[in-house]
């Protein structure tokens, strides 16, 4: 019964508070090296003038490319995850919802970081009935984003292109929801 309960315990705290994959891994899976982030606030590694969200051009699984650009004018969600991490699936229904909710006034873009798994991408977002944008993450946008450590990270970014927010781990739709609704007023 000890084991048991010590095994619950242990996956809850897994669940809520993220899959951490350092930056580092993903860059060398992707035979890439860059710097290590510097500090320990994730917020504080972004590469932006001010809180501006930094600009990417990334393909998704069909092999289309979308800029964060394509994305002007809408409240938009970035988030970094993988089909292998556990709060990152838990989180996706809660994304999928938002995306329904909100229709044309936000924009969730998924962010990959899978690597090994890449190839289970397309089927994965088709199996989960994921309705918003899937791109692959590469080492330039996972550094201008602070060199992410840990997924899901999200990013909530207004209609001016500024981010005001960053979650790491899974975040409740509610958080989402009430962000959401301050920067669309």
């Amino acid at each position: 019964m000890k084991i048991f309960l010590v095994v619950i315990v242990s996956l809850s705290i897994l669940l809520l508070s993220g899959c951490s994959k350092n930056a580092s891994d993903i860059n060398k899976e992707q035979n890439n090296s860059l710097e290590s982030a510097k500090g320990s606030n994730p917020a504080d590694n972004i590469n932006s003038s001010k809180n501006k969200a930094p600009e990417f051009t990334l393909a998704g699984p069909s092999g289309k490319t979308v800029s964060l650009s394509d994305f002007k004018g809408k409240v938009v969600i970035v988030d970094f995850w993988a089909t292998w991490c556990p709060p990152c699936r838990k989180g996706i229904p809660d994304l999928i919802d938002l995306q329904t909710e909100f229709g044309n006034k936000l924009a969730v873009i998924g962010i990959s970081v899978d690597t090994d798994t890449k190839d289970q991408v397309a089927s994965f977002a088709q199996n989960f009935n994921i309705n918003y944008t899937v791109l692959f993450a590469n080492p330039d946008v996972v550094n201008a984003y602070g060199n992410i450590e840990s997924i899901p990270t999200s990013f909530i970014i207004d209609k001016n292109g500024n981010i005001v927010n960053q979650h790491v781990g899974l975040t409740p739709k509610e958080i989402y929801i009430s962000e959401i609704k301050k920067l669309l007023d």
